[in-house]
């Protein structure tokens, strides 16, 4: 082969490449465009709220993803719109625990211990998603994160069957934006490919540990 056509070739298989990566992109965001609220009231009510894990921290500075995540989550229950939280995120090793950490947080926010389930090993969000289906029995519930990762997530969701819904909280914007967008890109692909090719798994399942669908002691 010439070195033009290959060069054809490959600019071909480029650009076809590039379709590829925005046909998912936009597949994962219109799924989800009717299942992401962005204010509490206009936020049905469900049973459960699943709330995904980050680091508090980046380096010695309080990460905002954190503190949104956090504060909506909290006001979520406040206003009666879920009745518990099932907390999910990375717990990598002792000095290192995201779902204790958000419990810390919300018990000082007043919401009780019996309120409040952990999720050690939601290690990706794939595997918060279905554990909270698979393990913690929860069919239905609101998620809390960031309006990018709302969509990834009811994608993950939708495909599980299980009836989702996300509270979107604020994100960076400017560069710091453009990055986590640009990278958000290739996590959607990722878990396309997941889904429908690799048939990725959680990497750990365990016990089932059920969450009581009886009422509980009430906010006051």
């Amino acid at each position: 082969m010439s070195f033009r056509k290959a060069s054809t070739a490959a600019f071909i298989l480029f650009i076809i490449s590039l379709l590829s990566i925005a046909a998912m992109d936009l597949w994962v965001s219109y799924q989800a465009k009717d299942r992401i609220y962005d204010s509490i009231a206009e936020t049905p009510a469900r049973h459960v709220g699943l709330v995904l894990g980050t680091s508090k921290y980046i380096g010695k500075t309080l990460n905002p993803f954190y503190t949104y995540r956090i504060e909506a989550a909290q006001r979520l229950y406040l206003n009666n719109k879920v009745d518990v939280l099932l907390l999910s995120g990375d717990n990598a090793h002792r000095s290192y625990n995201e779902p204790w950490t958000m419990k810390r947080d919300m018990l000082k926010a007043g919401i009780p211990d019996d309120r409040i389930f952990l999720d050690y090993a939601g290690f990706r969000t794939l595997d918060s998603i279905v554990r909270a289906k698979k393990v913690f029995d929860a069919g239905e519930f609101t998620l809390v994160t960031q309006a990018f990762h709302c969509e990834r997530a009811l994608f993950i969701a939708d495909y599980y069957e299980i009836d989702a819904i996300c509270l979107a909280v604020p994100s960076p914007k400017g560069l710091a934006g453009l990055k986590i967008r640009a990278r958000e890109i290739l996590a959607r692909v990722k878990a396309v490919l997941d889904i429908y090719v690799l048939n990725e798994q959680p990497k750990f399942l365990g016990p089932k540990e059920t969450i009581p669908t009886e009422t509980l002691s009430l906010p006051e």
